[in-house]
């Protein structure tokens, strides 16, 4: 989500989904089974208003779960578990709309640990 910020300047979308592709290969070259996870829903960013980050979440999120669905690798689906009406985070999830609240985090945990046993057994 940094990156489609801009937080460290501008990234193609790509070139994030590229930077996953790599991390995942370098993971598999060292014998690691990698758990790709969604991006988390978010509306807008309260640091850089207006930048409608929404459609660009939804499409990162499908090249990585066509990737993961190509290769055998476990996907979490965040986003979906946690999204509104706006494909952003609800303020019952986050209070400032990109970081989970606890009571977001705990979603995350129970789809995480159920990912992690699916893989690792």
């Amino acid at each position: 989500i940094n990156d489609i910020a801009h937080n460290n300047g501008v990234i193609a979308l790509e070139n994030v989904f590229g930077n996953i592709v790599s991390m995942v290969e370098l993971a598999k070259a060292n014998g690691i089974k990698a758990i790709l996870c969604s991006l988390l829903p978010a509306y807008d960013f309260p640091w850089r208003p207006g930048m409608e980050p929404a459609g660009k979440v939804l499409q990162l999120n499908e090249w990585i779960r066509d990737y993961a669905d190509r290769n055998g690798i476990t996907y979490v689906d965040y986003h979906s578990a946690m999204r509104d009406s706006r494909n952003g985070l609800p303020g019952n999830l986050s209070k400032d709309g990109v970081h989970p609240t606890l009571e977001g985090y705990k979603i995350m945990e129970r789809l995480v640990l159920e990912a992690i046993n699916k893989t690792v057994r």
